[in-house]
């Protein structure tokens, strides 16, 4: 009997929950994941949990306020790690997904209190991570250009000596660049064909906050402005040159240690070699004794 009642009220619960959602026109799953596919760039599906919580975090979005500062800050930083949401559901998004997991903390009180703390300690953490996603893509989109940027800045000491057309030299350079450094590229040259160069410059330089990208923009603007800029480029690729050297240095530095353990190895393989050659040949001794 117990188990007709619960059948019965599962069966009504989603009946009204259909009906609701054909009166308020709420969309289906499947149009969810249309949507968010739509907007992101990542070509990846997004799956049904991923669904739920994003349509969670458009209505908790509504009610999130930021200031100015914080709003403008964020924004730039998600236009340019390459993710489409707006500074509030990105927001909004992390608090669901952290509030999810502290809802496990009802449950866990009942079957097991001991296990409370640590889901509480687990939402804190997923809350931490999810609102540095947008960092921490940055920095690796960042750390992707900054490799580059030696190339970039030999390429424009080079076309310096024939044509100060900045725009025509970003044009050259594009062609063969990396694919993300080749986007914002895009975006730069698309910002420079509606607007100031200038303008343009000073805004790419302040999507990413890179030291290395504000002294290349900041001679591309010297170069528009009329200075002689081919000495401040010699230096800034002679500068680079030893900044691209240390980082290589540094990342052979990290090497010799991963080739340890296979040394290591190696070596007991040469060793067991050998013992397998003694005891052979000390067995046949032994055996010729007999």
């Amino acid at each position: 009997m117990t188990f007709f009642i619960t059948l019965f009220g599962v069966l009504l619960a989603a009946g009204l929950f259909f009906i609701l959602a054909d009166i308020l026109c709420l969309p289906t799953i499947a149009t969810q994941k249309a949507m968010m596919v739509a907007g992101k760039q990542a070509k990846a599906k997004p799956k049904t949990t991923e669904a739920l919580l994003k349509n969670a975090a458009v209505w908790l979005s509504r009610y999130i306020r930021m200031d100015a500062y914080k709003k403008s800050r964020m924004a730039n930083v998600l236009s340019a790690a390459g993710l489409s949401d707006t500074p509030e559901l990105f927001t909004a998004m992390a608090l669901v997904k952290s509030g999810s997991i502290a809802l496990c903390v009802i449950p866990c009180i009942i079957v097991l209190p001991l296990l409370a703390p640590i889901m509480l300690f687990l939402a804190v953490l997923v809350y931490f991570k999810e609102i540095r996603k947008a960092d921490e893509a940055l920095g690796a989109k960042r750390s992707k250009i900054e490799l580059e940027l030696p190339r970039f800045v030999a390429t424009i000491t080079q076309e310096l000596k024939a044509s100060r057309d900045v725009l025509s030299m970003l044009e050259n350079f594009k062609k063969g660049a990396g694919e993300d450094f080749a986007a914002e590229l895009d975006v730069l040259t698309a910002d420079m064909r509606s607007s100031s160069y200038e303008a343009a410059l000073t805004r790419f330089e302040a999507r990413f906050n890179s030291p290395m990208l504000s002294d290349i923009t900041r001679g591309l603007i010297g170069v528009l402005r009329g200075d002689d800029s081919a000495v401040y480029f010699q230096m800034l690729a002679h500068d680079m040159k030893q900044l691209e050297l240390q980082r290589l240095k540094a990342r052979a530095m990290k090497i010799p240690p991963k080739i340890r353990v296979f040394s290591f190895a190696m070596l007991m393989c040469f060793l067991m070699t050998y013992m397998a050659i003694i005891v052979y040949e000390i067995i046949n001794s032994l055996g010729g004794m007999f």
